[in-house]
């Protein structure tokens, strides 16, 4: 299960590390620290849906690769409830294990988007109220604690990278990380909730989501090498968009 590989790179890993939290069923959140521990610093997330488990994977390969010009946590598993779910029984499953899709949990325009229900389920349940999960909880108070420059959230599928919200956002790293993967930024309307949306809105910095893999693919994906373009792809926007 990935939520094992990830606890036994943790152990072994010698770098600055933490935990930051722990998920509704007491799973722990790790995060690892690469490259400088002074000046400005950013936030990389991966599989908040328990389907795109295999962001987990990436997350060890940027790990692994470090960054230059820079430095700053990733978050490899911000749903190992849910992509236990995923890895047994239900592999379409997005949520944790309380039925809540967490990148519709965050304190921005909440409950307002296109597919938002609150009905618990495997996709797009909002939860009761902003940061109602223990996992999103977790998140926030570790954006805040940090306090990055900048936030990085890597999903599965489509080829394609996110920016904007609401009217706000920075679209020189998207062209970064465009020249890096190969994919397609672009702006998409509907959609509140995430991450992402919370970062630029509340916070006021750049935040980019990276859909890695082709749309041709199928949920949930389980070989790395599918996401093949996105292995530089924090390394190059780091020294790139860091200066």
């Amino acid at each position: 299960m990935i939520f094992e590989e990830v606890k036994r790179f943790y152990r072994r890993y010698r770098g600055k590390k933490c935990i930051i939290g722990y998920s509704f069923c007491g799973r722990e959140i790790f995060a690892f620290h690469v490259g400088e521990d002074t000046g400005r610093q950013f936030i990389s997330t991966y599989a908040i849906h328990g389907r795109e488990w295999i962001c987990a994977r990436l997350a060890i390969k940027h790990i692994k690769k470090g960054v230059k010009g820079g430095g700053g946590w990733l978050i490899p598993l911000v749903n190992p409830d849910g992509a236990e779910i995923s890895q047994g029984s239900k592999p379409l499953w997005k949520a944790n294990a309380r039925g809540v899709d967490l990148n519709c949990n965050f304190d921005a325009d909440w409950g307002s988007g296109r597919l938002n229900t609150k009905t618990r389920g495997a996709e797009n349940c909002i939860g009761d109220y902003p940061f109602s999960e223990t996992e999103t909880q977790a998140l926030k108070n570790f954006t805040l604690k940090i306090r990055p420059f900048v936030t990085l959230s890597f999903h599965t599928k489509g080829n394609e990278i996110y920016w904007l919200y609401s009217g706000k956002g920075d679209g020189r790293g998207a062209e970064i990380l465009a020249r890096a993967t190969g994919y397609k930024p672009r702006i998409i309307y509907g959609s509140a909730g995430g991450y992402k949306d919370w970062c630029i809105q509340k916070l006021g910095i750049p935040s980019y989501t990276v859909e890695c893999g082709s749309d041709s693919l199928t949920h949930p994906i389980t070989r790395l090498y599918k996401l093949a373009p996105c292995f530089s792809a924090l390394k190059v926007f780091i020294k790139q968009y860091g200066r």
